[in-house]
């Protein structure tokens, strides 16, 4: 059976053949010079849509982010890999680094991983320890990055018992106070790095607004030089991802923005890994159409389909149909508040999003720009793609956002 008409356009086109293996791999040595493009005033990012490859950057590479004309790039980084040696060389922030000299504007996120012990409370040896670290980063960054954000997602890496506060407040408010004095201590009235506070999961959740919360965006609010908060809305729907904005907008300074380092539908995509796959699919490439959707994700990681394969799974599967414009969609949203400075999206399929796949795992998968994992590589050595992720992605780049990115310096 042959694709419907349109779902068969939107996934024919994507982006451009510019995942080549060759040049340009997220090592954070870059493989040429910064952008010819003409130099842009600097300006603070407003609107921006970029690309994020969280903590693993080993599968990414330069050419993929040139496919998307993306400008921006982000990372975090697990603070105890501050231990592990010179921070500028654990692979996020060299990645960061590389992407910077190449004109790209950056977001570095720290996570402090705390769910299997409890935080550290201001003026203990545990929290020096910690500031210990959180200076070793500053070096390496503060100055360099555009945008450095203080956590993850806090609410998501601590206890129960202390992210419904006091205790998670009070960490993190310690870190950002530390990390205000030693921008200013360092770089004086005026610093490239801006600072945001970080992500808030799960604000579709009533639940999940609680004192603690109300604290966190009241400290961004009430702290003049934090230039906003994150949002992570890992939501079923687009209307699950405006009670964010909803919650959070109001509570910014006319001079404050959000950032969205990471969003996406997986929590759609998850309610649907026990469906079987769509019958005339399975009749076109002599499937059992008793197959589970989890079990052809599985299969497409151990045998990589060829692009039209997984065109044609994603354009017939209606759960995913109904919603390949998500991401044009939800940019679109943020862009209305006016608030919002960058949003950055999956770019790649990480290998964590691979192993043990099964009918309860998390099919973050499904959300990369790049197939990379579950598409075989086009025979022009391009990066098999999610296409309607792709096509959507470059046509929200906007003229002013294109290299180099130049972000000027901000108030101490």
């Amino acid at each position: 059976m042959l694709l419907g008409a349109s779902a068969a356009a939107l996934l024919a086109a994507g982006c451009s053949g510019q995942g080549s293996r060759e040049n340009g791999k997220g090592t954070g040595q870059p493989s040429e010079s910064g952008s010819s493009g003409p130099m842009a005033n600097p300006t603070a990012p407003s609107g921006v849509l970029g690309a994020n490859f969280n903590e693993d950057p080993s599968d990414m590479r330069f050419s993929q982010l040139r496919g998307l004309s993306a400008s921006w790039l982000r990372g975090f980084l697990p603070m105890p890999e501050a231990d592990e040696g010179l921070p500028a060389r654990q692979r996020a922030v060299a990645t960061l680094l590389g992407a910077g000299k190449q004109g790209y504007g950056t977001v570095l996120s720290l996570k402090f991983p705390y769910q299997g012990q409890a935080l550290p409370a201001p003026g203990s040896a545990l929290m020096d320890a910690e500031l210990e670290r959180v200076d070793k980063v500053a070096r390496a960054v503060m100055g360099t990055v555009d945008i450095l954000v203080i956590g993850n997602e806090p609410f998501l890496e601590s206890r129960p018992a202390d992210r419904d506060g006091p205790a998670v407040n009070a960490f993190y408010e310690h870190v950002a106070r530390h990390l205000v004095a030693y921008r200013k201590e360092r770089f004086g009235a005026r610093c490239k790095t801006r600072l945001y506070m970080g992500a808030l999961n799960h604000l579709d959740d009533p639940g999940q607004r609680t004192a603690a919360t109300r604290r966190w965006v009241e400290f961004v609010h009430d702290t003049k030089e934090i230039e906003g908060v994150d949002i992570h809305p890992h939501v079923v729907s687009i209307d699950a991802g405006q009670k964010y904005l909803d919650y959070v907008v109001p509570h910014l300074r006319d001079d404050q923005k959000f950032l969205v380092t990471e969003f996406s539908l997986v929590l759609n995509w998850r309610e649907h890994l026990r469906d079987t796959i769509p019958v005339p699919f399975a009749m076109r490439y002599g499937m059992d159409p008793h197959t589970r959707v989890w079990e052809l994700l599985k299969e497409a990681v151990r045998n990589p389909f060829p692009q039209e394969k997984w065109n044609a799974f994603l354009a017939m599967s209606p759960w995913f149909s109904a919603n390949a414009h998500f991401l044009r969609d939800q940019v679109q949203r943020f862009r209305d508040t006016g608030k919002l400075a960058v949003a950055t999206y999956g770019v790649v399929q990480a290998d964590a999003m691979v192993r043990n796949i099964g009918p309860d795992k998390q099919p973050w998968l499904l959300n990369s720009l790049y197939a990379n994992r579950t598409v075989q590589e086009h025979g022009d050595g391009t990066t098999g793609r999610n296409q309607a992720w792709c096509k959507d992605f470059r046509a929200l780049q906007r003229q002013r956002d294109h290299l180099p990115v130049r972000t000027g310096e901000t108030a101490t």
